[in-house]
């Protein structure tokens, strides 16, 4: 394994999707805009491909696939007990001391750089291709040992069997799927959300639309919660607010993240100042001016910092939204033009 395979984020921009995941790409180019990212590293692609190859698991896991042939596609069962064989089978495969020392090292000059030994990071997974949801991430990673532990096992799953479900939907090789890895700095959340530069059950592309919550945005990604919701206008920077009683969040604790009570005095509160709305959206803005369509974001805001330092973002991607309502009448209309003329 002489060739890199892990890669700090400042390398890495939008032509390294193919290497290390959109995420892990993506990541990247924020840093390259001068966003406020957490500090972290990539595992590449070929990281998970050589762990496949020098162990001889990639071969077992494509005779097994095959094995099963065109069954795969008509049954979920057949689905769920394709995807628990592979995950046992990788389960069962150590890492080579190799992949892990390389991984082990990249940690610890993490650590070294931060700190902080031991450094609590967030471990996710990052696709070529984007299948949200399907692929795991672990929050509060903490120590060599559960780093390595934790990379094994979004390798792993790939092979989820929603993930499987969606590669035969697609068309794509069922036994295998390239996937990065991002390794990076857990933030000490006050409150986390999203953003889209779009409003995506219109095709509003005039304002802003933030949610969030208290601690972690897993609740709100999620849809745990009824978050708070902020609507900016993007000309007049005008804010609309829709604060929501806000009673579950997920926080980090010494054992990674659980889920806690909000405390009273918080739950009626909006979980964003003003500052931090406008720092926000004047951020994303700037992101959506550079790659060219509206975005969805992820933001957490660390309780440990002074704002703006405080306003870090952990994901950025284009957003999916329907076609602006106008524009779809204006469509409608014209079709039904069409077809009068025609008859």
């Amino acid at each position: 394994m002489a060739k890199k395979w892990i890669y700090a984020l400042e390398e890495l921009g939008q032509e390294h999707i193919n290497l290390v995941g959109r995420k892990c790409a993506n990541l990247g180019e924020m840093t390259k805009l001068g966003m406020r990212v957490p500090p972290g590293f990539a595992i590449s692609v070929d990281g998970f491909e050589n762990y496949m190859q020098v162990t001889g698991l990639g071969k077992r896991i494509e005779t097994y696939f095959a094995s099963l042939g065109e069954d795969l596609k008509k049954s979920v069962q057949k689905q769920m007990d394709a995807s628990r064989a592979a995950k046992d089978m990788i389960a069962k495969t150590p890492l080579p001391a190799s992949i892990v020392d390389e991984i082990v090292s990249n940690y610890e000059a993490l650590c070294a750089r931060c700190g902080e030994p031991d450094l609590p990071v967030a471990v996710r997974s990052s696709g070529s291709v984007s299948m949200p949801g399907q692929m795991e991430t672990y929050l509060h990673v903490r120590g060599s040992a559960e780093v390595t532990r934790r990379v094994l096992e979004v390798w792993e799953s790939t092979f989820n069997t929603r993930a499987i479900a969606f590669r035969l939907e697609k068309g794509m090789p069922v036994d295998k799927a390239p996937i990065g890895v991002a390794v990076i700095r857990m933030v000490n959340a006050k409150s986390a959300g999203v953003l889209l530069t779009v409003i995506p059950t219109t095709g509003d592309t005039d304002r802003v639309v933030i949610e969030g919550n208290w601690g972690l945005g897993e609740s709100v990604v999620a849809g745990e919660i009824n978050p708070d919701s902020f609507t900016v206008n993007k000309a007049s920077m005008s804010i609309e607010k829709k604060v929501n009683k806000k009673t579950r969040c997920v926080v980090s604790t010494a054992n990674g993240t659980v889920k806690a009570d909000v405390p009273f005095h918080l739950q009626d509160m909006p979980c964003l100042e003003d500052e931090e709305i406008r720092e926000l959206v004047r951020i994303a803005l700037g992101v959506e001016k550079h790659f060219g369509m509206p975005q969805d974001m992820e933001w957490v805001v660390d309780q440990d910092l002074s704002f703006p330092e405080n306003v870090i973002w952990v994901q950025a991607r284009p957003a999916k939204f329907t076609a602006q309502r106008k524009e779809a009448e204006a469509d409608y209309i014209v079709d039904q033009m069409a077809r009068l003329f025609r008859r």
